[in-house]
């Protein structure tokens, strides 16, 4: 059975879906997903807005989640690259083409980051363009942008 809760945050209104051993998706404002599905709190569901809140506010810097995104093997494969970047530091949609042994799938890569569905647990507001300008973002630009101005903030 599926969970989702929705809180509010610092960042609003956000969502979040689990099954019963890992977290399917985090959204950005009321699912509609939400609607049907079962509203109750489970102690995974709990642990993530915990984590969450800690993250947001910069006492966290790594997520310690069970994660079951459901993607292509190339989705994953991104996701996973995304994974990788360090706190407070960036990379370009190139550069994690790239790192996962497909060079020149840019454009792929951005769509994959576009279909990630757990934003800021797997983090694919840490990539940006070549050229360093901030690209796209679920949660939208202005939301891209405060999350990595945080973790500039909070970076060592």
């Amino acid at each position: 059975m599926k969970h989702i809760v929705c809180r509010r945050t610092a960042l609003g209104e956000i969502g979040i879906s689990a099954g019963e051993a890992a977290l399917t998706g985090l959204f950005f404002g009321v699912p509609a997903a939400a609607v049907g599905a079962d509203a109750g709190c489970t102690p995974l569901i709990a642990e993530a807005f915990l984590q969450l809140d800690a993250w947001l506010s910069g006492d966290l810097r790594a997520f310690t989640l069970p994660l079951a995104p459901e993607g292509s093997g190339f989705k994953r494969r991104v996701w996973s690259a995304l994974s990788e970047i360090p706190y407070g530091q960036t990379r370009s949609y190139a550069e994690v083409a790239v790192a996962i042994g497909s060079p020149g799938a840019s454009r792929a890569v951005g769509a994959a980051c576009a279909s990630n569905p757990l934003p800021i647990v797997i983090p694919c507001h840490r990539v940006v363009r070549s050229d360093g300008s901030i690209g796209g973002y679920l949660g939208g630009v202005p939301v891209k942008r405060w999350l990595l101005e945080l973790e500039r903030r909070n970076s060592p």
